[in-house]
């Protein structure tokens, strides 16, 4: 029975990575800040860039956005490890962008996640983005 238990809260866990990767595709701040808890860590330390906080995360996500009239993202964990109310996961991620001007840009990267139990529901508590190829 633990072992199904375990299966069906990674399966919760791909859920939420999935819920982000549709908050993406379909622009939409409420779905794609639903995915947050709510003192998360966005970085990309390759940038040296750390966001703190969900309000704050979702505001500069929704400013950068402005910036893509199209993007699309897919994601796949490579693994899963929950612990208790806490977990890690790490993703891969292939995603398609039109900036402004019509350059296309189609990065590669990696994700390494902490993810926790708020509310009953899993949320990304810690983001750190990883560009593994592309721009």
């Amino acid at each position: 029975m633990a072992e199904m238990n375990e299966l069906l809260e990674k399966l919760r866990i791909r859920e939420l990575l999935d819920k982000y990767c549709d908050g993406v595709n379909q622009r939409d701040s409420e779905l794609w800040g639903s995915t947050w808890s709510q003192n998360a860590v966005w970085e990309i330390p390759h940038l040296d860039i750390k966001n703190e906080g969900k309000e704050n995360i979702i505001n500069i996500w929704t400013e950068a956005m402005k910036g893509y009239p199209f993007v699309h993202m897919i994601a796949q964990p490579g693994y899963i490890k929950i612990n208790g109310n806490k977990a890690e996961m790490r993703s891969y991620t292939i995603e398609t962008a039109v900036l402004t001007d019509g350059q296309e840009l189609r990065p590669c990267g990696q994700y390494d996640d902490i993810c926790i139990l708020e509310d009953g529901e899993w949320k990304f508590a810690k983001r750190s983005f990883t560009n593994l190829y592309g721009e």
